[in-house]
């Protein structure tokens, strides 16, 4: 720890102080949007199997379980690229201010949702997704870089944690969502319910003012043609980092929506090879989402710790690691075990949550690596852009379900993306010690 003290800055050496009311309010703010990111992006999850069915008779297709797993890993690969545009929100943030663009974000990704409970055919429901995808891409981008430039330099890194944690409540919060609304009245409330929270943050978000680092900036920012700052990111300087961070979140994608995204519909296959009703089947889809969220947020709340003693990098080894280790036990194995299936599952759900929150390692190592000039649009597009492969990833895994018959075997390989990452850690940029760039 002595070590660690003498590297930091002067400002970091310094004891914590207050937070100032429009850091408290700002990070609710961004906290709040990416909660219900996470609440958005997993009710499709929970959705996935009874919605398909209904709208692939109406679109005139077999609703066959190869069918439902194909079109599934398609309509997931379309929200992927949906979220692959988001990095256009990055040199908007950095042109026009993190907080403007956070709150449209916000409403964008709200609206598209709520219109996805009216579809009656499939490519309807697709076109939704993809639009909906580019609102919630974007959210995270311009939250993380708020929270990094506004919280003061010693708190930023727990607040990088604190803010992640956001996504997985939102997790929470479909499940209980889907325990209540889903179950009983079925997934088009359940979009509904998607759509409406978002409103709320409209009383979260009066009075938040923009991060003084992008106000000191504001002249020179404000002087450059709005797509400057993607130029920025590649420069010499900076091309080398910025092509290995969108790798690593690559490898975050790919493990993420090609593989945990399918916990719901792993849980749905074998709650209903076990026998039991349709109504326990939603309740145990409910409980395992849960379970992931909260292994997920002990992970989150664990990475400030971690990364400020092994690193920004061993932190995401470690991360990588757990997700390497059990999407390959979890999917390729116990998926396999019959009837003692379920119990083990579950067990193994933990761990795999627990590694899921290597996403959170991004909050605080992406700003760390840029300067207020291009935070944002690096931030978005190492963030986004990755997810154009994961989408391509993601059609693959749908494509090896209709192969197999099974979403056990396709989604174990997604394994491997985890150990190219961890093969490529070592060549990522180390920022441990080093303040937030001006």
């Amino acid at each position: 720890m002595a070590s660690l003290a003498c590297n930091l800055p002067p400002e970091s050496r310094q004891p914590a102080r207050s937070l100032s009311s429009n850091q408290v309010r700002g990070f609710w703010a961004a906290w709040g949007g990416w909660t219900l990111d996470g609440m958005d992006s997993l009710i499709y999850a929970l959705v996935l199997v009874p919605s398909l069915r209904e709208l692939l008779p109406r679109s005139g297709i077999a609703a066959t379980k190869a069918n439902v797993g194909y079109y599934g890993g398609l309509l997931f690969a379309l929200f992927l690229v949906g979220w692959g545009m988001a990095f256009l929100w990055g040199p908007v943030g950095d042109k026009f201010g993190r907080v403007r663009t956070l709150m449209l974000t916000i409403v964008w990704y709200s609206v598209f949702t709520f219109l996805s409970a009216f579809v009656t055919h499939v490519w309807q429901l697709a076109a939704l997704r993809f639009l909906a995808g580019i609102g919630i891409g974007g959210e995270w981008a311009m939250g993380g870089t708020f929270v990094a430039e506004e919280w003061p330099e010693r708190r930023r890194i727990a607040g990088a944690g604190f803010m992640h944690t956001g996504y997985y409540v939102g997790f929470f919060l479909a499940a209980i969502a889907n325990y209540l609304v889903g179950a009983p009245f079925g997934w088009r409330a359940m979009f509904a319910v998607g759509g409406v929270p978002a409103l709320l943050l409209a009383w979260i978000r009066h009075g938040v003012s923009e991060p003084a680092r992008w106000l000191e900036k504001e002249n020179v920012v404000h002087t450059w043609a709005i797509w400057r700052p993607l130029g920025a990111i590649f420069s010499p300087t900076r091309a080398r980092r910025t092509v290995l961070n969108c790798l690593f979140m690559l490898a975050s994608i790919c493990g993420l929506w090609a593989g945990t995204v399918y916990v719901p519909t792993a849980i749905t296959a074998l709650a209903e090879a076990s026998g039991r009703s349709s109504l326990q089947v939603e309740h145990l889809k409910t409980f395992g989402i849960m379970l992931v969220s909260a292994a997920t947020i002990l992970g989150c709340l664990l990475m400030p710790w971690l990364a400020e003693r092994i690193g920004r990098r061993g932190t995401l080894a470690l991360f990588f690691g757990l997700m390497a280790i059990f999407i390959a036990l979890t999917f390729g194995k116990v998926f396999y075990l019959g009837p003692a299936a379920l119990p083990w599952f579950f067990v193994c759900l933990f761990f795999l949550g627990l590694g899921g929150a290597n996403f959170a390692v991004y909050t605080l190592w992406l700003p760390e690596q840029y300067p207020t000039s291009c935070r944002a649009s690096a931030f978005a597009f190492a963030t986004s852009f990755a997810r154009f492969g994961g989408a391509g990833i993601t059609f693959l895994v749908g494509a090896g379900v209709k192969h197999f018959g099974s979403i056990g075997t396709p989604v174990a390989l997604t394994a491997i993306a985890f150990v190219v990452g961890l093969l490529l850690i070592p060549f990522g940029a180390e920022t441990r010690g080093h303040p937030l760039p001006q």
